[in-house]
């Protein structure tokens, strides 16, 4: 039988008006004492009590590290326990100070440590590195502390060798392929194209560019060096202007990058493997130079009077040489110009390749220099001869009998081949 709606609800509040209240639970018997429940009492310790027990921990961690917390040490508590000391120990009250067993809070108390956070005293600052050197508590060996493959601060200081425009003195030349190429850009049998910005640019001898309205040359590239830890070469770049230059290769690519008007003229011909490809490079004459080192590495310096360097260069010698002290191939020191030997009508590096090849049994195998950069560099145009030994070597390229003769690097003599 289903329940009506209402006789259900009749039946939940009879069930409600049979239930206890609060009141009538609370007032039965508590049989097994739930209800009893004592208040803790509360335990409110006084500003003396809380300063004792600080100076009870300040004088355990003094014991432990024999001094007191810092306020701005690294670990949290030891930061946390300085800064309560600093605000206990200012004003210290009797029953404090007699609870001092350490004598923290008296006149005895060592002064605070200085923290590395504190700006320096003015004596604490060394004026030089010898300062820091000589301190006796520093236990340096001596070779640690000498400075080796650097350039002394003296010369440091020198201004370096710029690549200032000078006047051509063979400008005659140039004049004509000048003319030239300026005839084949017009008629459209080369081409003038853009230099990409932060292209990277390989000048050969021959290469012609339009740089700032002018054409350049490269009439000379010299050997290779290395400079700031990359290949680079020293340039001899003739403008259409009748002036010259000695750029390093890199400094002029920096130029052409910057100039945006800048253009590299293409060659005539199909690609390095045709007939014609070095039609753009012109055999100029040039200037046998034999230079001695004026380094002061004893190595070096011990064999002076017999080591040299054989170069050949268009330009003048004196400002091939200007850079010597910064190039790897004059062995990073200046040099010294015993002998010149002018040449007439024989291209430059015909000749230097005839003369490397013919005292190439006097060249010192184990000669080699550190760089700036800790690298070994074998500079390969350093011989063991004399300056009197490339005058008869010359005069034997001149008179077309090099061929017939040997140098014999033992007796060092030039000797005719039987």
């Amino acid at each position: 039988m289903v329940e009506s709606p209402e006789s259900q609800a009749h039946a939940r509040r009879r069930t409600l008006m049979a239930r206890p209240t609060l009141d009538e639970i609370f007032a039965e018997p508590d049989e097994f004492g739930l209800l009893a429940v004592k208040d803790k009492p509360v335990l409110r310790a006084d500003a003396a009590d809380k300063n004792l027990v600080i100076l009870r921990d300040v004088s355990a961690f003094f014991q432990r590290h024999g001094r007191l917390p810092e306020l701005d040490a690294n670990d949290y508590e030891e930061m946390r326990l300085g800064a309560i000391w600093k605000k206990v120990s200012k004003d210290p009250s009797d029953a404090l100070l007699a609870a001092d067993h350490l004598g923290l809070l008296g006149t005895e108390q060592a002064a605070p440590t200085r923290s590395w956070r504190d700006e320096p005293l003015a004596t604490e600052i060394p004026e030089s590195l010898d300062d820091i050197l000589d301190d006796e508590e520093l236990d340096v060996r001596a070779d640690y502390a000498s400075l080796r493959h650097t350039t002394p601060a003296a010369e440091r200081h020198l201004s370096d060798h710029r690549a200032e425009f000078v006047p051509c003195r063979d400008f005659d030349k140039f004049e004509e392929h000048f003319d030239g190429i300026q005839t084949a850009l017009e008629s459209g049998e080369r081409k003038a194209l853009p230099v990409l910005k932060f292209a990277i640019i390989e000048p050969e001898e021959g290469d012609v560019f339009i740089r700032n309205g002018l054409f350049a040359l490269i009439a000379e590239k010299s050997e290779m060096t290395a400079r700031s830890g990359s290949r680079d070469h020293r340039l001899r770049v003739i403008f259409s202007n009748g002036t010259e230059s000695d750029p390093l290769m890199s400094s002029f690519r920096k130029s052409l990058n910057e100039d945006k008007t800048a253009r590299m003229v293409e060659r005539s011909t199909l690609g390095q493997l045709a007939d014609d490809w070095e039609a753009d490079r012109l055999d100029l004459s040039g200037t046998i130079y034999v230079a001695r080192s004026l380094s002061d590495d004893p190595n070096i310096a011990s064999q002076r009077r017999i080591l040299h360097k054989i170069g050949v260069t268009s330009q003048d010698v004196a400002r091939r040489v200007a850079d010597a002290r910064n190039d790897p191939t004059f062995l990073l020191a200046p040099v010294e110009i015993v002998a010149t030997f002018e040449l007439k009508n024989l291209p430059r590096q015909m000749v230097e390749h005839l003369l490397h090849r013919f005292f190439d049994a006097a060249r010192p195998g184990e000669l080699s220099i550190m760089d700036r950069f800790g690298r070994k560099v074998h500079p390969r145009e350093w011989f063991y001869v004399l300056p009197e030994h490339v005058s008869q070597a010359a005069a034997l390229i001149r008179e077309g009998t090099l061929h017939l003769y040997s140098y014999d690097a033992a007796a060092q003599k030039i000797m005719r081949k039987a």
